[in-house]
């Protein structure tokens, strides 16, 4: 690559330079005054880290001391009192207001009490938690609780919890036995410490016995005698003093000894461990025991922490940096204790880094802003080229709504603004009328709307648009300059007679101007419009499509000669009008094709049964009769209700489709008009068989006369046998028949009449089909003759329902159809105990089954966008509104209104149908009441059937598909009434 190259490569244009440089320096001096501010900040929060550390190191010693400090007067006044000599409750009572005094001097007082030399024992405890309410069932108003034991020398000790309100009134006094029996303050390690030492104690945390909470306990021996006085200090209210020194959500304090056993920690309920047995010593937890590891690392420290004076320390564990301060706290009557304080760096330093994150946004900003300014400045500089630039891109990208206006001082760039600007305009012409002629979908407008535009960009005053078939131009329409229908009758024409000027145009194959004359205005059929267009000029414009073949032709008519650029401008224009009226043939073929299509699909569904021919061409017709009707609603639910032509498209498309799945429901289901009956009807069969028991009933006879028997009492019993046989089968034919309900007692007599036996001498299974014979087969052959039943289900007539047969629950169509267990059952007693109608509950899921191939058939068909709900419209006929129909379930607000229109549609074209071989058809009031009671109870859209009645067209839809008997007058108030909140 050469030098030259290279250098071109890495021009750029002048603004870009300038650009650069300002956003240089504004990040270079942003990040400078960052860094800085960044350090600055850093070095101020690490120099006031060690005086916040000393500030929350005497607060918290602060807090301890005002804490405890009240409590050790306490105790030691306490110890002074004459409650310590006291023998019996009475006398020390006597002291209830004094030691009430003191226990509210200090707010970290849980109780005071003193245990005495015999084992008595007597203190006052606070109540202010509602947990302590409920564990010591104190009344509402309890404020203190006196708890009490005396061991007298001659008697049981006693117990006794005495309630008492804020002026220690009693509430109520309980005696406890139990509570003397099981605690001695003797026992307890407070009084042997007490005793022990001279001075005033302090214990290690423990379980307080009644109330089982951690504490410690401060105690004196008595001035006289050797009862103890002890206060009880909760470890929560250690622990909630060090929880509010917490500067930080990550910050750790700690009161731990020197062997690193923790006194508080402000979350010391997960770490303390509680003492195995009832009454045993609280375990006090390790810092290592913390699950902190950072506090963990902490235990040699406090091994070897100086006594006197504070410590800092800094700590790296797992990548982040601690700051600690180990200060030593003493209190009387404890070991040497140790207060920890660790705050985590980041959180520390959050001020510093807060302080960076607001630079960067700063900088960014600023950074951000100064990007439009600097490129203002820049470009101003350039101006005039970047606009012509811009221009030559945005007619790139075929954008044409702002015209070229540049005005420079250099001659060159104007010239070339003023190029630009003519051929966009030339352009945006072009391309917007192929953008107009190709978006017009309907190809009887699209050809209006092609000789229009044509005609305003040929500035023409008129023009015909031909269209080619069969070796002739033939004229579609014929346009003046506004539209309006030009007069005369253009006449068809060939292309060798079609003029001299279109002629030669047609010869050529492209277009030709020229001034008409009386041979173009004969040929044209427009001579009597000589005196009007005489003396014009025209455009002759042949259409050629893709292959070069003549799809039509255009001539245009001027007041004036067309220049060559014009002509060559139209000339272009009608290559693509020529590629849009050939796409738009094809596609207005493919729609007619699969217009017919469609309507064969219904026809053949009509023609396979001789009784429900037209069904499939009813329901469309009401279907887009109540579509229009909720159209034109202009209030109710139905006021913003509309269809475009694309959706009316896709309403006639399933209308028409709806029952497609039909193809696949064979006829003798469909047009089973009795029980038996399948191919052919049954009843033969079982007539046959009657016929033979009546000529096994006469052979009988004739055989017992023959024998001897008198031939009166032969021949009446014959008699009897033949009309009872008559009757049996008169009954069994009128059970074929289905138009009763099946009530028990005709289920039992059908039952008896099956239970009589006839002989077969032939074998049954030779002559018959091979799966008949497999059927046969799950049976072993009888031996003949063999006696059988009159009627039977055998196993034969069980047909099992294969792989192909089953619904999946989880099917990919969402159907909820369960169904039947066989495929068809023919058994004849099976089917003759029908309760109602001639369908099984097989045959009838094989009807109902004609939905479900219908969306199976219609989801397969690769429909255009605008037909994609042609399969929910069609396959939603069956549903209700309540959820419980089929085959999805769906309810109504999972339905289209399309496909709501057209349950009602094929709802009440079944009613009123005469052709159906199993009814006859409902009259007008007959239906409307049926369908009435449908809507209240949801199996219909209410708003919709309401609409049906309020619009009429039930009316008109009686008037053109009803016989004249049906229709009857109807009042359709009754059949508006509201449902009911309830049965929505």
């Amino acid at each position: 690559m050469s030098f030259e190259q290279i250098a071109m490569k890495r021009r750029f244009p002048l603004h870009d330079h300038i650009s650069a440089l300002f956003m240089f320096l504004i990040l270079f001096v942003g990040g400078v005054v960052g860094g800085l501010g960044y350090k600055i900040s850093q070095d101020i929060l690490e120099s006031t880290a060690a005086d916040l550390s000393r500030r929350i190191d005497r607060e918290i010693l602060d807090n301890f001391t005002s804490l405890i400090a009240p409590a050790e007067v306490v105790t030691r006044l306490l110890s002074l009192d004459r409650v310590a000599q006291e023998g019996s409750l009475e006398g020390r009572l006597a002291s209830l207001r004094l030691i009430r005094e003191l226990l509210d001097s200090s707010a970290a007082l849980t109780s005071l009490y003193a245990g005495y030399e015999n084992g008595d024992f007597f203190m006052l405890r606070r109540l202010a938690e509602a947990a302590e309410f409920k564990q010591f069932n104190a009344p509402d108003e309890t404020a203190y609780i006196v708890q009490s034991i005396e061991r007298p020398a001659d008697g049981e000790a006693r117990g006794r919890f005495i309630y008492l309100d804020r002026s220690l009134r009693t509430l109520r006094s309980d005696a406890r036995p139990e509570y003397a029996a099981q605690y001695d303050p003797r026992s307890r390690d407070w009084y042997g410490a007490a005793l022990a030492d001279a001075g005033q104690i302090k214990t290690q945390p423990y379980l307080f016995y009644t109330t089982r909470k951690a504490g410690i306990t401060i105690a004196n021996r008595a001035g006289k005698g050797t009862a103890v006085v002890g206060a009880d200090i909760a470890l929560e209210t250690l622990n909630e003093i060090l929880a509010r020194q917490k500067v930080t959500p990550g910050t750790h304090l700690i009161l731990a000894n020197a062997s690193g056993q923790v006194i508080s920690f402000e979350d010391f309920s997960r770490a303390v461990k509680a003492p195995a047995q009832p009454g045993g010593k609280l375990l006090l937890p390790d810092i290592v025991d913390l699950g902190v590891p950072m506090l963990a690392q902490l235990k040699p420290a406090l091994a070897t922490a100086d006594t006197q004076q504070a410590q800092e320390v800094v700590l790296d564990v797992a990548g982040e940096r601690w700051r600690v301060s180990l200060r030593p706290f003493k209190l009387e009557g404890t070991k040497q204790l140790f207060l920890v304080l660790a705050i985590p760096d980041h959180e520390l330093m959050a001020a510093a880094h807060t302080l960076l994150r607001q630079l960067v946004f700063a900088m960014l900003l600023v950074f951000l802003l100064s990007i439009p300014v600097t490129l203002a400045l820049a470009r101003s500089i350039s101006r005039d080229l970047h606009k012509l630039a811009g221009a030559a891109d945005a007619i790139r990208r075929f954008e044409f709504s702002q015209p070229i206006a540049t005005e420079s001082m250099v001659l060159e760039v104007n010239e070339l603004a003023i190029t630009m600007d003519g051929m966009k305009r030339t352009i945006r012409r072009f391309i917007d009328i192929s953008m107009a002629v190709a978006s017009e979908s309907n190809f009887d407008r699209l050809l209006p709307r092609l000789l229009n535009e044509t005609i305003s960009a040929a500035e023409a005053d008129s023009g015909i648009l031909y269209l080619a078939e069969n070796e002739q131009l033939l004229p579609t329409t014929a346009l003046l300059a506004d539209g309006t229908t030009m007069p005369g009758n253009p006449s068809p024409l060939t292309p060798a007679a079609a003029g001299p000027l279109l002629a030669a145009a047609l010869a050529a194959g492209n277009a030709q101007a020229g001034q008409l004359g009386d041979a173009d205005l004969e040929a044209l059929g427009l001579s009597a419009f000589a005196a009007t267009l005489g003396g014009q000029h025209a455009i002759a414009v042949p259409l050629l499509n893709r292959q070069h073949n003549l799809v039509g032709a255009m001539v245009l008519f001027r007041q004036t000669e067309t220049d060559t650029a014009r002509l060559r401008f139209i000339e272009a224009l009608a290559g693509s009008s020529a590629v849009s009226i050939e796409s738009r043939e094809l596609i207005h073929a493919q729609k007619v094709l699969f217009e017919a299509f469609v309507q064969l699909i219904a026809g053949a569904i009509d023609a396979k049964s001789p009784y429900t021919g037209g069904h499939c061409a009813r329901v469309p017709e009401l279907t887009k009769m109540l579509a229009k009707a909720a159209c034109a609603e202009t209030s109710g639910p139905f006021a913003d209700f509309s269809l475009d032509e694309d959706e009316w498209e896709a309403v006639h498309v399933a209308a028409w489709l709806h029952d497609c799945g039909k193809v696949t429901t064979p006829e003798y289901v469909v047009d089973k008009a009795t029980k038996l009956e399948t191919l052919y009807d049954r009843i033969h069969e079982i007539r046959m068989r009657f016929e033979v028991l009546k000529r096994d009933a006469e052979i009988a006879c004739l055989k017992a006369i023959a024998a001897g028997e008198p031939e009166a009492e032969a021949r009446a019993r014959l008699a009897a046998e033949t009309r009872q046989l008559d009757e049996d089968f008169a009954f069994i034919a009128t059970c074929n028949e289905g138009g009763e309900f099946m009530a028990p007692e005709k289920q039992e007599r059908l039952q008896a009449i099956a239970a009589r036996t006839w002989t077969r001498t032939l074998d049954d299974r030779i002559g018959i089909s091979h799966e008949e014979k497999t059927r046969k087969t799950r049976t072993p052959a009888a031996t003949l003759p063999v006696e059988e039943t009159l009627l039977a289900d055998k196993p034969e007539h069980r047909f099992e329902r294969g792989t192909r047969d089953q619904m999946p629950a989880d099917n990919k169509w969402g159907f909820k159809m369960p169904p039947p267990e066989l495929l068809y059952n023919k058994g004849e007693l099976y089917n003759l105990g029908v309760a109602r109608g001639t369908l099984s509950e097989e045959e009838r899921y094989k009807i109902n089954e004609h939905i479900v191939q219908t969306l199976i058939m219609l989801t397969q068909l690769p429909f255009p966008k605008h037909l994609r709900n042609v399969p929910e419209i069609a396959g939603g006929h069956h549903e209700k509104m309540d959820g419980t129909g089929y085959p999805r379930r769906l309810r109504q607000d999972e339905m289209s209104p399309l496909a709501r229109m057209m349950a009602i549609a094929d709802i009440f074209e079944a009613l009123t149908a005469v052709d159906r071989p199993y009814k006859k058809g409902k009259t007008l009031t007959e239906a409307l009441r049926i369908m009435a009671t449908m809507k209240r109870e949801q199996h219909i859209d209410p708003d919709l059937f309401d609409l049906f009645l309020r619009s009429g067209i039930y009316r008109e839809y009686a008037k053109r598909f009803m016989r004249p008997e049906q229709i009857d007058e109807v009042d359709i108030e009754p059949f508006l009434a509201p449902v009911s909140a309830a049965g929505r």
